[in-house]
């Protein structure tokens, strides 16, 4: 499928989504008197040790102890998310298999992938938003560079040399040195790992020599001295790093990027299930310790509805597709 054919995919997804998740509203209201009665399980597409594996884990915490039930959390890292939201879609829809996904999974990916197994449109209903945050350009202190200016210039000395980290082809941390290069002319190469942990790993070792990564993973290496920060792509500083500039303030006027985590059930979970896992974790996104645990790495907790999640997705297909077409990235 070529560029123009994906923009149509993806425009015609965006009006398919309030046809689509709205079917599950039909079931009986007391469908969640007696849910849970087992152990749930939370698919998280991303390796052990990031963002995406830790914050999970607190949803779980949260849940077991509201519902006195086991809830697992199963790490299956891969593909930029496909392989875990694979598994979650074939999952019943009983609302006992949460996917813990972000933009990556359930809005790229339908772009930047020729045989996607699975339809995040038709196999999932949104369940709630749970944070965004902007990214973070952080590179290995080796490189010498102290400003995303200074990078730039070394880049343009040293064209096809310098490597980048991302979870997986498709993924934000992808497109966003897809950005970098098409708006500062540089050339870079691309190294995807299958998730964020590895990937820092690399980093903090100098295998790679940069990369674009959340503020939980690239912060504290930051602070410690292990990485430097050059940049952050919000469309403000954060709390969290008042000192560091955005890219825009760094010399490149049109670079804005964030990314958003979510949670979503395989579709035909009844709406009263959907509505009560939404108010447990909403319960947990609005305590003050929740947002001050993550104020720190720059995260904006960013509690939801369903249908509010729904939107969302409806404004970001037609955005990231044309963002994928525009960077010439083709689909794999």
């Amino acid at each position: 499928m070529g560029p123009t054919g994906m923009l149509r995919r993806g425009f015609l997804i965006a009006a398919g989504l309030a046809a689509a998740w709205p079917a599950a509203a039909v079931y009986a209201q007391d469908a969640a008197a007696d849910f849970p009665s087992r152990a749930l399980r939370i698919v998280s597409p991303h390796s052990a040790g990031g963002l995406g594996d830790t914050f999970a884990r607190l949803i779980a915490q949260h849940l077991s102890a509201r519902f006195g039930q086991a809830v697992i959390v199963e790490n299956r890292p891969g593909a930029s998310e496909a392989i875990g939201a694979q598994a979650a879609a074939r999952a019943a829809p009983d609302g006992y298999t949460i996917l813990f996904a972000t933009d990556t999974g359930m809005i790229s990916n339908l772009a930047t992938r020729k045989n996607l197994p699975y339809d995040p449109v038709r196999d999932f209903a949104p369940l709630a938003m749970l944070l965004r945050t902007p990214l973070y350009l952080v590179v290995h202190p080796s490189l010498n560079v102290r400003s995303v200016g200074e990078l730039i210039a070394l880049a343009k000395a040293q064209p096809g040399k310098l490597t980048y980290a991302s979870i997986g082809t498709g993924s934000v941390q992808h497109l966003a040195g897809v950005m970098l290069q098409s708006q500062a002319k540089v050339n870079l190469v691309h190294v995807p790992y299958k998730g964020s942990g590895p990937a820092t790993v690399d980093l903090v070792a100098g295998q790679v020599n940069l990369m674009f990564q959340g503020g939980a993973s690239a912060l504290p290496h930051v602070r410690s001295g292990k990485l430097l920060g050059l940049g952050s792509t919000g469309r403000a500083r954060t709390a969290a790093t008042p000192n560091l500039p955005t890219m825009v303030e760094a010399g490149l006027p049109d670079y804005e990027l964030s990314s958003w985590f979510g949670l979503f059930v395989p579709a035909g979970v009844p709406r009263p299930i959907i509505d009560k896992l939404n108010r447990e974790v909403v319960e947990l996104l609005r305590a003050p310790a929740t947002r001050e645990k993550y104020a720190s790495f720059g995260i904006e907790i960013t509690p939801s509805t369903p249908d509010e999640l729904g939107e969302q997705m409806r404004k970001d297909i037609p955005f990231w597709t044309r963002l994928i077409r525009d960077a010439g990235i083709e689909p794999e």
